[in-house]
C-alpha cells in the first residue's frame, strides 16, 4: 500500500529519489534515508506515504463517505487481507531500488506491518545495508490502532534510527526519532508512518473517502490533502487491474503524489508517480503480489 521540501534532503546529489520530501506524504509505501558525505540520501516506494521519520494521524473527522456525509457502518477487519507485495522504483529513467511490504495477521486482530527496502546499481554506494521499518498495529471496530513503530536504516550507525512507543491509556506516543526524545499527546487516530498505509487501505475497503491526514512531524503538525480523481484501467504484471487514482499533496504545494490502488486485490497499490508541476520526479510498479 501518506504528505515544501526539506532542506536537508534537496542535497548536492539530487538525493530526493523518491517523495519524503514534506508536501508528499506517503499513501502506500516505503521510506527509507542515509548520510551521505553530509547530505541525506531518501528513497521512499509508495505514495500517500509520510513524510521522513513522521508519525502519521488520520483525523476521524477527515474521513468522508459518497456524498461527503461522515461514514455511518463501522466494519470490522474482515476484508483487511494479510499481502506481501514487491514494487520496483524509477527514478529519472533508472532502475534504483526494489521494495517490499508485508502485512501479517497475528493473534486476533493483531498484524505486523513491515518494509524492505534494497538500493541498486550506484544507489547501493550510498544505501548498501537494507532498510526496514516494522509497525505492530491493532484493528478494532475498522479503525487502526498502532502499538509501535521501529525504523532502522540497516546500518550499525543508529543517529537515523527511530523507535516509537504507543501509550493508549496515557494517550502519549514515545521514544526517539534519530536520537531526538519524542513525547507526544496521541489524539484519536494517530498512526505511524507504516500503519498509515494500513489505515488508508481499511478507510478504502469501509467505502470512506479519506479528504484529510495530519502528520505529527517531531513536535510540529501538519495537514495533507487527499482527493480521488477517478478510475483507469492498468496493464500490470498481474494483468489488467481495474484501478482507483487518489492524490495527495500539502496545502498550497505544487507537489503531488498519485497512487493507482486496485479494489480487486483488497487497494493494494499497484502504481505511485509522484509529480512537481508538470515534471515527473519519480514513479514505481507492483510487480509481485502473494495473498
Amino acid at each position: 500500500m501518506t504528505p515544501t521540501p526539506d532542506s536537508r534532503v534537496d542535497s548536492a546529489v539530487d538525493a530526493t529519489i523518491v517523495a519524503v520530501s514534506r508536501d508528499s506524504p506517503p499513501a502506500s509505501g516505503i521510506v527509507f534515508r542515509a548520510r551521505c558525505f553530509g547530505c541525506a540520501a531518501v528513497l521512499l516506494l509508495g505514495a500517500l506515504l509520510a513524510p521522513r521519520g513522521a508519525i502519521a494521524a488520520a483525523a476521524p473527522a477527515a474521513t468522508q463517505v459518497d456524498g461527503g456525509a461522515a461514514a455511518s457502518a463501522v466494519p470490522d477487519d474482515a476484508a483487511l487481507r494479510p499481502f506481501k507485495a514487491e514494487f520496483v522504483l524509477d527514478w529519472k529513467g533508472i532502475d534504483a531500488a526494489s521494495a517490499t511490504l508485508e502485512l501479517t495477521r497475528q493473534a486476533g486482530n493483531h498484524y505486523t506491518y513491515v518494509s524492505r527496502n534494497t538500493a541498486r546499481g550506484l544507489f547501493r554506494a550510498v544505501l548498501p545495508g537494507e532498510l526496514m521499518q516494522t509497525s505492530q498495529l491493532l484493528v478494532e471496530a475498522g479503525q487502526v490502532k498502532p502499538l509501535s513503530y521501529r525504523g532502522d536504516d540497516g546500518t550499525a550507525d543508529t543517529r537515523r534510527d527511530v523507535s516509537l512507543d504507543f501509550d493508549w491509556e496515557r494517550l502519549r506516543v514515545t521514544g526517539t526519532a534519530e536520537q531526538k526524545p519524542v513525547d507526544l499527546a496521541a489524539q484519536a487516530g494517530v498512526q505511524d508512518i507504516m500503519s498509515v498505509q494500513i489505515a488508508l487501505i481499511v478507510d478504502l475497503l469501509a467505502g470512506r473517502k479519506p479528504a484529510m491526514y495530519t502528520l505529527v512531524d517531531t513536535n510540529r503538525i501538519k495537514e495533507y490533502l487527499y482527493s480521488g480523481e477517478g478510475s483507469a484501467r492498468l496493464d500490470t504484471t498481474l494483468g489488467p487491474l481495474e484501478t482507483q487514482i487518489w492524490s495527495s499533496r500539502r496545502p498550497g504545494s505544487d507537489r503531488v503524489t498519485r497512487v493507482w490502488y486496485a479494489p480487486s486485490l483488497g487497494y493494494v497499490p499497484v502504481k505511485a508517480e509522484r509529480r512537481r508541476g508538470e515534471k515527473l520526479e519519480w514513479s514505481m510498479q507492483l510487480v509481485k503480489l502473494q495473498r
